[in-house]
């Protein structure tokens, strides 16, 4: 049975293929289109579909249109009711309804071959629980989603045995802990449904001062659901313009926030836990790509395991829209890896590079090609394998640095053009990652904060963010042989065991996905070394 997701409506469109219970391929429409998350969340958007990633799906399974058993699309619209009805100002919200009900016909002309009568509407939060649940490690466990909003609701609690869901609870609109940090994030002078994290870094600059002011508006009941109404911002804090200098106030309202958000989803997670039993919980909405939360979840929920989706956010409910229709004809397996997306083999690597006319090297051990240049403290961009699903750079789409100096976070933060406090990660290797760092292990997917060993902090302090914890990725050698293989090599070279790793790309602009973007972006950014599959680029031969 071969069905394909679909995410369209809000923002992140994405497109996955489920065949016979496996995943065969995931990939976010930016990646292709090279627009940040696709698109922006309005009304007259919802229109535009993830074509581009859909049919390289089908391109990469050997597929047409016509193969196709279902289209699963992560929206319901006869769930949804007006706007004004549900507290939302929103006034053209009946346009985006309207692009929903049309959807099976927009697929249609965008894949032809499709039969409309194929599509399945799956309701919102069902798609996000289903992307957690069912092709998590745990066939049996709690899910939790949170987010700015579907149908009309922004939360679904609930419990998957043997895959099979049951919803236990379930928050209406308007209250919405995502769009409470969207508010927030717009406020701030950030760009809303986009810099979300930003606020959670900017958050360990400050103090919650706000944070009883706040809980006035964001709190948990007990029946495990919450209040989470809009707040006058502007009463604690003036807005920040946007791209103006950040200041102490701006600091402590983020850190009010972000304390609030926690506290509120800690009690939504101890509830679940409490009503269901189960040792393991998994997660998917954009709130669950605050690792800050995350990390406290872990520690104080009572669950054991903390399985969170990569790709979390809404490019994610296409995965969870094709598990929900795949898993009732076929068993599913759990998701494999984060790397879902395109790849090229060497040969193509080889032809781009001829025909970019880039003088190039072919090393014996790329993986060694990197750590000397680490080692020196050059700047390496890493180009491997397939494309990461969701918006973490996990080994396959980074920007590599030294972990032991300092002003390597400057430095990175000025490549990319970013905010001065934004932090970088390490990357270390799986059995060494207890030594440097105390929170949960493994961590492969960079969703989860770690405190750093108090005797390792002044030894890699580009990834020591102000509050002394780092938002680690772990190694598996058994899956990431190259990648680990760079770091033992790095090791050798320095005594370290951690390497920074960030995205590829520079702000505002998606990560990088084709080797024409890694080569671009190695051209326009001061990187030093560009490691494309078996081969490197290095900038003083290629821009002599």
């Amino acid at each position: 049975m071969h069905v394909l997701g679909v995410n369209a409506l809000f923002h992140d469109p994405a497109a996955a293929l489920i065949t016979d219970g496996r995943i065969v391929a995931a990939a976010e429409e930016e990646r292709f289109s090279r627009r940040k998350h696709g698109k922006r969340p309005v009304p007259f958007s919802a229109w535009e579909l993830p074509e581009q990633a859909a049919r390289w799906c089908l391109e990469h399974a050997g597929l047409t249109p016509s193969d196709l058993d279902a289209v699963a699309y992560s929206y319901d619209p006869a769930l949804a009711r007006p706007a004004d009805r549900m507290g939302l100002d929103d006034p053209w919200d009946h346009l985006r309804q309207e692009y929903a009900r049309r959807a099976p016909a927009f697929l249609a002309e965008a894949l032809p071959g499709l039969d409309p009568a194929k599509v399945r509407f799956v309701p919102h939060h069902l798609a996000h629980a289903a992307s957690a649940g069912p092709v998590s490690p745990y066939p049996d466990c709690a899910v939790l989603v949170l987010d700015g909003r579907g149908e009309c609701g922004s939360h679904l609690a609930g419990r998957y045995t043997n895959r099979e869901l049951t919803v236990l609870g379930a928050q209406e609109l308007p209250d919405s802990l995502g769009l409470f940090y969207e508010d927030l994030t717009q406020h701030l002078g950030f760009l809303r449904s986009s810099d979300e994290f930003k606020v959670m870094a900017l958050a360990s600059y400050g103090t919650p001062r706000f944070a009883g002011r706040l809980r006035e508006y964001v709190r948990a009941d007990d029946r495990g659901g919450f209040r989470a109404r809009p707040v006058p911002w502007a009463d604690l804090v003036p807005p920040r313009p946007a791209g103006g200098a950040w200041h102490q106030d701006h600091a402590d309202l983020a850190a009010s926030a972000q304390l609030c958000l926690e506290e509120t989803v800690l009690a939504l997670a101890r509830w679940l836990r409490e009503h269901t039993g189960e040792d393991a919980l998994t997660m998917a909405g954009g709130v669950a790509l605050n690792c800050v939360a995350n990390t406290r979840l872990w520690r104080e929920s009572g669950f054991r395991h903390i399985w969170v989706q990569p790709a979390a956010g809404d490019a994610g409910t296409a995965l969870g829209a094709a598990a929900h229709v795949a898993g009732r004809k076929d068993t599913l397996e759990p998701m494999p890896t984060a790397a879902l997306g395109r790849g090229w083999s060497d040969s193509e690597l080889r032809d781009r590079l001829e025909r970019a006319a880039v003088p190039y090297e072919e090393p014996a051990d790329v993986a060694e090609t990197a750590a000397e240049a680490l080692a020196a403290d050059g700047i390496v961009a890493w180009f491997q394998g397939r494309g990461e699903y969701g918006p973490r750079a996990l080994g396959h789409r980074s920007l590599l640095a030294h972990p032991g100096r300092a002003e390597n976070v400057e430095r990175l933060n000025a490549v990319k053009g970013r905010e001065e406090f934004r932090p970088v990660a390490p990357m270390v290797l799986a059995e060494r990652a207890a030594e440097l760092f105390d929170g949960p292990l493994p961590s492969p997917h960079m969703l989860f904060v770690h405190d750093v060993a108090a005797d390792w902090r002044a030894r890699v302090p580009a990834v020591v963010h102000v509050d002394g914890t780092a938002r680690i990725q772990t190694v598996d050698r058994a899956e990431e042989p190259l990648v680990a293989r760079m770091i033992d090599a790095f090791e050798r070279r320095t005594g370290l065991p951690v390497v920074v790793n960030t995205s590829l790309n520079t702000a505002g602009r998606p990560m990088v996905d084709d080797p024409r973007d890694a080569l671009e972006c190695f051209g326009s950014a001061p990187v030093d070394l560009l490691v494309l599959g078996p081969f490197a680029i290095r900038r003083g031969r290629a821009y002599a």
